[in-house]
């Protein structure tokens, strides 16, 4: 195994979404925090289709869905800060914004434990993310 697959066995990628959520929300939430591990070593190749048509690559592992309760948002992401993993937050109040620069200004303005976070992005060593999701169901 060579040292790019080697990472990629070696990590694990993880979106955690709020209960209670409309679908909507849990979509937009799940691509936005996505989009963060675009910036993290874990592009695959690219795909390319039997017509020679090229597609843009996307994450060499499997993105894994959790739910939790608001309760349980804030517990994870203070056991994700002891860990060595980088993460992705979208707070409520991002809902009300349409730009980046808002939404980023949603997040400076609160401590890590003020954030009403709908959802965290996980993306770290797989035995330390996933003893910070034990016991934490997968999204159904």
């Amino acid at each position: 195994m060579n040292e790019e697959e080697n990472y990629f066995v070696e990590q694990k990628i993880a979106i955690i979404i709020r209960d209670g959520l409309k679908p909507w929300q849990e979509l937009n939430i799940t691509a936005f925090l996505a989009s963060g591990f675009g910036t993290l070593s874990i592009m695959g190749e690219p795909y390319i289709d039997k017509s020679g048509k090229k597609y843009l690559p996307m994450s060499g592992q499997p993105i894994l869905i959790y739910s939790a309760t608001k309760e349980e948002m804030k517990e994870i992401i203070k056991k994700a800060t002891n860990r060595d993993i980088q993460m992705s937050v979208y707070n409520e109040e991002m809902f009300k914004t349409s730009n980046d620069i808002d939404n980023r200004a949603c997040i400076k303005k609160y401590e890590t434990e003020e954030l009403e976070l709908v959802g965290i992005g996980l993306c770290g060593k797989k035995n330390h993310v996933d003893k910070t999701l034990h016991g934490y169901r997968l999204h159904q």
